[in-house]
């Protein structure tokens, strides 16, 4: 399989400076097949490079190597924990456009939104760079006086992360992070669809003074087959996941066989509600960040505006004038708002979704069909008067599709808002403080965007309840995933 040259020289020079091959135990090296498989640029089609496929045996390696560098990980100092972070931190950050552009390579995202990323991700370090020192157990007396107790915070121990596409770096790095400041070695299996941002990561924390074994990446073609295995191995400790719920549910019930501690970041439906009173300007503009983020292929991206009837016509008149007026293309052309989505599949299931909601009665108010030739490009679209049995309302789109439907009361609201088995994030927009709260508090998500279009935050707690998962990443919160609370209690 030939690897296409046709690229300005950056590119090309930014594609060959990235390893290509697995990383265990700190060595770079091919898989014990000898099979390699390919990464395309979703914006032609064309293969930008082959990496390592990763075999069963090969996934044992990996954890083999980080099950023999967790008792001197997890004995390291704090300090040096915290301090290899912040190096981390700092080298991401003087390489940002270097990483953007190999982020817009293989994903496809605009050079702007993947700089975006690149400086979310490393924020993830940077937080968590000063969680280590900050571990503390507990002291007192026992209520009768008759034992002292003791509680001290350990790390869980070998852990593996299995990351998505569609943020290659950053959900990477908010699991990596507090791994590494708790004292946790770890495996990383990176999507095949975008595993180079990855590699430039490990590359990264190798070369900030990360020790040998404590990250392993492993990339494969035949992610159950070499995952599977590590999950009901007795030395793993943890489980990480983001992805779609579907594979979220098989993960889960492999990984009760050794009670692993899992996390579970799923599937998303967020609501995007807009009430009579809202500033429609400012819903706009918030409609803008929570649906055309990374196209719309994100879990926390807005999948149905709920719009109060009496403000729904006007609301979708402006969302579709600025979606109408976004320029679609390659995400490495200046002047691009919206790159393409990241495989056919993707694009056809979105096609497949708009063309439902249009049979059921939705007008198309802007877009509503494929782009281009080459690459897989989906015109931003706004649909209006969805009926309430579209497909579109209930699946998870994953495109720059924004379904508009209407309702009367804030009760209404609220039952349509939570009518889904999904629940990571839902977003509302109001002047009414009494009413934001009481909805606030009545949505079944795990994070609220109250007059805001993103919720994203390190230094915030992320994740869902319902169907969308369990467990949180980033905040205070964050750093507890990795860590097991050890009693001892003392006689005085």
């Amino acid at each position: 399989m030939s690897v296409t040259a046709n690229r300005s020289d950056r590119e090309a020079a930014v594609l060959e400076r990235v390893p290509r091959d697995l990383f265990v135990g700190g060595r770079w090296q091919a898989a014990s097949g000898g099979g390699r498989f390919a990464v395309e640029d979703p914006s032609t089609g064309e293969t930008i490079a082959e990496v390592a496929d990763a075999t069963v045996e090969d996934g044992r390696a990996a954890l083999d190597a980080a099950v023999a560098a967790q008792p001197a990980w997890a004995g390291t100092a704090p300090r040096e924990r915290g301090e290899i972070l912040r190096r981390a931190f700092e080298m991401i950050m003087d390489r940002v456009d270097d990483l953007a552009l190999l982020m817009t390579l293989e994903m496809g995202k605009t050079l702007a939104e993947s700089k975006g990323e690149i400086t979310y991700a490393a924020e993830f370090f940077r937080w968590f760079s000063e969680e280590p020192v900050r571990i503390a157990g507990r002291w007192s007396v026992a209520p009768n006086g008759a034992t002292r107790l003791l509680t001290m915070k350990q790390p869980v121990g070998p852990c593996l992360f299995v990351t998505p596409w569609n943020f290659p770096m950053a959900m990477g790095t908010r699991k990596i992070g507090p791994a590494i400041a708790a004292g946790c070695t770890m495996v990383v299996k990176p999507a095949a669809l975008t595993p180079l941002s990855m590699f430039a990561l490990a590359d990264i924390l190798a070369e900030a003074g990360l020790p040998d074994g404590v990250l392993n990446v492993i990339t494969t073609s035949h992610s159950g087959r070499v995952v599977e295995p590590m999950i009901r191995d007795q030395r793993l400790r943890k489980l990480s996941f983001t992805g779609s719920t579907e594979v979220g549910r098989t993960l889960v019930q492999q990984s009760a066989q050794q009670l692993l501690r899992v996390s579970m970041e799923l599937g998303g439906n967020a609501p995007f509600l807009v009430f009579a009173d809202a500033d429609l300007g400012a819903a706009v503009d918030g409609a803008m960040l929570a649906k055309m983020r990374n196209a719309g292929e994100a879990c926390t991206a807005a999948n149905r505006f709920i719009v109060h009837e009496s403000v729904a016509d006007e609301f979708s008149r402006r969302l579709a004038d600025r979606m109408g007026a976004l320029r679609v293309g390659r995400g490495t052309e200046d002047g691009v708002d919206v790159g393409p989505l990241v495989d056919a599949a993707t694009r056809d299931k979105v096609g497949e979704l708009v063309a439902d909601a249009v049979d059921t009665g939705a007008k198309v108010l802007t877009g509503g069909s494929s782009v281009g030739d080459r690459g897989y490009f989906y015109a931003p679209t706004v649909l209006g008067g969805v009926e309430p049995g579209a497909r579109v309302l209930s699946e998870e789109i994953f495109g720059p599709v924004a379904p508009v439907t209407t309702f009367h009361s804030d009760a209404e609201a609220l039952l349509m808002a939570n009518d889904t088995e999904f629940g990571l994030v839902a977003y509302l927009y109001t002047k009414d403080l009494s009413r934001a709260l009481r909805i606030s508090e009545g949505l079944e998500t795990g994070m609220v965007g109250l007059n805001q279009g993103i919720v994203s935050n390190p230094s915030a707690p992320f994740g869902g309840v319902k169907h969308s998962g369990f467990g949180r990443e980033g905040g205070t919160e964050g750093i507890e995933e990795y860590l097991e609370t050890k009693y001892v209690g003392i006689a005085p």
